[in-house]
This record gives C-alpha cells, sequence and structure tokens, in this order.
C-alpha cells in the first residue's frame, strides 16, 4: 500500500488562513444581519433551531465586537463597532495572509 504525501506550500496555508478569516467575517455579518432584522421586530415562532443558531452567533460574535464596543460608543443609538470591527478584521487578515504566504 502506498501513501501519496502532498507537500503543503506556505500559500496553501496562507489561503487555509484566509478561508477561516472568510468564514467568521460571514458569522459576523449573519449575526449582525440578524440583530437588524429582530430589532425591527420580526419574532418568528419559537423554534429551538433557531434559538441554537442564533445563540451559536451570539457566542462567537459579541466576545470580538464587544472589543470595539468598550472603544467606540454609541452615537444617537446607531452602534458603528462591527463596522469598525470588519475593518480591522480585513486589515488583519490581509496583513497575516501576506506574511503567511511570503
Amino acid at each position: 500500500m502506498s501513501v501519496l504525501i502532498t507537500a503543503v506550500s506556505r500559500l496553501d496555508i496562507g489561503n487555509y488562513v484566509g478561508d477561516l478569516f472568510s468564514v467568521y467575517i460571514a458569522l459576523l455579518l449573519i449575526y449582525l444581519i440578524a440583530n437588524l432584522v429582530l430589532s425591527f421586530g420580526a419574532r418568528p415562532a419559537y423554534s429551538r433551531t433557531l434559538d441554537a443558531v442564533l445563540g451559536f452567533l451570539r457566542e462567537v460574535s459579541e466576545p470580538f465586537l464587544g472589543i470595539f464596543r468598550r472603544f467606540l460608543p454609541s452615537m444617537g443609538g446607531i452602534d458603528l463597532s462591527p463596522i469598525l470591527a470588519l475593518i480591522v478584521l480585513y486589515v488583519v487578515r490581509a496583513i497575516v495572509v501576506n506574511l503567511i504566504s511570503g
């Protein structure tokens, strides 16, 4: 039995890390959109699955967003911290992926 071993290059690792950042950015965007929809009064019927999904999104997103909410207060009921958080996440993603890829 022969085992085929493929070499993993720095570019492959950089792409993988970039994809991890993309997944986290997507989770943040889904969480923000869900909060926006729920804040306008759209209350779905109780569903254990939906509650579990929203709970997961909250637990994944709030620790990161909380960092920016401490430094950027709400201005007239508008929370600008998610915008700053996404910008920082995109910048960090670009820096980390470029450092790994070489």
